[in-house]
C-alpha cells in the first residue's frame, strides 16, 4: 500500500496538503476476465446531486451491472451510504477489508465531493464530512473512545489499492464550490489530494467526471468503458490531459448548442425566455468543454441551454471563481458578438433568400402558382428571379441540370417511360421499343 506523507510547507495560507507518494510496481491486479468489481462510494463535502444523477442514467443505466446481466461485463457490488441495504458496522466491514487487502476481488473507488482538509477541524476535535467510526490510538483503555472517520482518510486508505478512482461531478474532480476563494474548510480535488503521482492498482491515474450535476449517463458509460478494460476486452479509453473522458468534454457547449445557429448570424437574446444565442445574457458556452446540450441532462432530454437557462461553465476546473459573477456578459463576448453581428447580418439575409426559394417546388415557378389555402405566399419578384437565375447558374456549374437532355423536351411522361433505351439501366420497355414492335 502507498505511503503517505505530509508536507511541512504552508501555501497561500493553508495547512499543508498530505501527498500520495507513487509505489514503484503499480500495476498489481491482473487484467481480467473478472467475475465480481465491488465500487466503494465515499462522499465529501457534496450536495449527493451525483448519486441523483447516476440513479438517473438510461444509456448505459446502472440496473444492468448491478444484476450482473450485461454481457462481458462483471458483475458489480455497489457500496453507497445511501443505496446500500446494511448499515453502521456491517456497511464499514467491506471498506475495511478493502483498505487491508483482505477483500477478495478488485474494487473501483468512486469520490463524490470536495477533499476537504480535516486537519483544520480536527483542531477543535471535529469533521466535516465523515463515514463510520474507530477507536483513536491510546484511547480504546479510556471508555473505548470513538470518533467519525473522515471520508478522506478512507480516500487515502482505498485509493493506492484500487483498479480505478473516479472523481465524480465538479467538486470531486476540479473542488468546485467548497474549494472557491475564501473557504474555511480548505477543500480540493481528488486529483489535488492524491497527488500527481498517484497510479492506481492497475496504473490509471485519477478519472474525472466534471459537472455539477454531471450527466449521469457520462458516469456510466466511463463505467463501462473501463470495466471493458479491466476485463482485458478492449483499449484503454481516451483521456485528455485532466483526465477527462475524451470523447466527451472534447468540444466546447457552444459547438455542439442547439442556438449555436444564431450566434453565427449575429442574433442573440436580450432576455431569458428569448430563442437567440445567449451570450450577451452571461452564457459561457463557446469557452467550456461540456456535452450536455448533446447528449441531454436525464435520458436524453433538457439540457441548460435548451432550457433556457445560460452556461455558467460549471465542468470546467476555474468553477466558480474565474466564471463569477453568473448572468453578466462575459468579456470576451463583446469582441466576439461585434463581429458576429457585423457579419451575420449580411450572412442571415443570404439565408433568407435561400430559404425563400428553397420553399417553392419547381411546379410553382412554372405557373407562378402556389396552391395553399393556409395563407398567401408571394409571387416571386423580378430580383428574386435574376438573383436565382445566376445562382442556379452558380450552383449547376460542372453538374448536370435537372431535367431532360436538350432535344428531349417533346417526350412526357404518360402511361408508358418516355426516352430511349440508352436512358435506363436495366431492360424495362420504353416508349420506342414499344414502337418498333408494331
Amino acid at each position: 500500500m502507498a505511503e503517505t506523507t505530509t508536507t511541512t510547507e504552508v501555501r497561500g495560507g493553508q495547512p499543508a496538503v498530505p501527498e500520495t507518494e507513487p509505489e514503484h510496481k503499480r500495476e498489481r491486479l491482473p487484467l481480467g476476465p473478472l467475475k465480481t468489481v465491488h465500487v466503494f462510494w465515499l462522499a465529501g463535502m457534496s450536495c449527493d446531486g451525483c448519486s441523483i444523477a447516476v440513479t438517473g442514467a438510461t444509456n448505459p443505466g446502472i440496473e444492468g451491472l448491478l444484476l450482473g446481466i450485461v454481457p462481458a461485463m462483471p458483475k458489480v457490488l455497489l457500496h453507497h451510504p445511501v443505496l446500500a441495504v446494511e448499515s453502521g458496522d456491517h456497511f464499514v466491514e467491506s471498506f475495511k477489508k478493502a483498505a487491508d487487502g483482505t477483500l477478495g476481488d478488485p474494487y473501483v473507488l468512486v469520490f463524490e465531493g470536495s477533499v476537504a482538509d480535516e486537519r483544520i477541524a480536527q483542531r477543535t476535535g471535529g469533521y466535516f464530512s465523515a463515514m463510520g467510526v474507530e477507536a483513536i490510538s491510546g484511547e480504546a483503555d479510556y471508555g473505548a473512545v470513538k470518533h467519525p472517520v473522515p471520508t478522506a482518510t478512507w480516500l487515502h486508505r482505498l485509493a493506492p489499492g484500487a483498479a480505478a478512482t473516479i472523481a465524480i461531478g465538479t467538486c470531486a474532480t476540479w473542488g468546485g464550490v467548497p474549494s472557491a476563494a475564501g473557504n474555511p474548510t480548505g477543500s480540493m480535488s481528488v486529483m489535488d489530494a492524491l497527488g500527481k503521482d498517484y497510479r492506481s492498482a492497475f496504473g490509471l491515474p485519477v478519472i474525472n467526471i466534471p459537472g455539477c450535476a454531471p450527466v449521469g449517463d457520462n458516469f456510466t458509460e466511463t463505467v463501462f468503458a473501463v470495466l471493458l478494460f479491466l476485463q482485458g476486452l478492449g483499449p484503454l479509453p481516451a483521456f485528455d490531459a485532466l483526465g477527462r473522458p475524451a470523447w466527451m468534454f472534447g468540444q466546447t457547449v457552444h459547438q455542439g448548442c442547439t442556438r449555436a445557429g444564431y450566434y453565427e448570424e449575429g442574433s442573440f437574446a436580450h432576455e431569458y425566455g428569448d430563442p437567440e444565442c445567449l451570450v450577451e445574457i452571461g452564457c459561457w458556452g463557446p469557452v467550456v468543454n461540456c456535452n450536455i446540450v448533446q447528449r441531454g441532462a436525464i435520458n436524453h432530454m433538457g439540457s441548460c441551454m435548451k432550457a433556457g437557462g445560460v452556461c455558467i461553465g460549471c465542468t470546467m476546473p476555474g468553477f466558480p471563481d474565474k466564471f463569477s459573477p453568473f448572468y453578466k456578459t462575459p468579456p470576451g463576448a463583446i469582441v466576439s458578438t461585434g463581429l458576429s453581428r457585423g457579419v451575420g447580418a449580411v450572412v442571415r439575409r443570404l439565408r433568407r433568400m435561400s430559404n425563400k426559394e428553397g420553399n417553392r417546388e419547381h411546379r410553382w415557378d412554372v405557373f407562378n402558382e402556389v396552391p395553399s389555402g393556409w395563407g398567401h405566399v408571394p409571387d416571386r419578384t423580378i430580383m428574386d428571379r435574376t438573383i436565382h437565375f445566376f445562382y442556379e447558374r452558380w450552383q449547376q456549374m460542372g453538374s448536370r441540370r435537372p431535367g431532360r437532355r436538350p432535344g428531349e423536351a417533346d417526350r412526357f411522361w404518360g402511361v408508358d417511360r418516355p426516352g430511349v433505351k440508352g436512358d435506363y439501366l436495366d431492360d424495362s420497355m420504353t416508349r420506342e421499343d414499344r414502337d418498333d414492335r408494331h
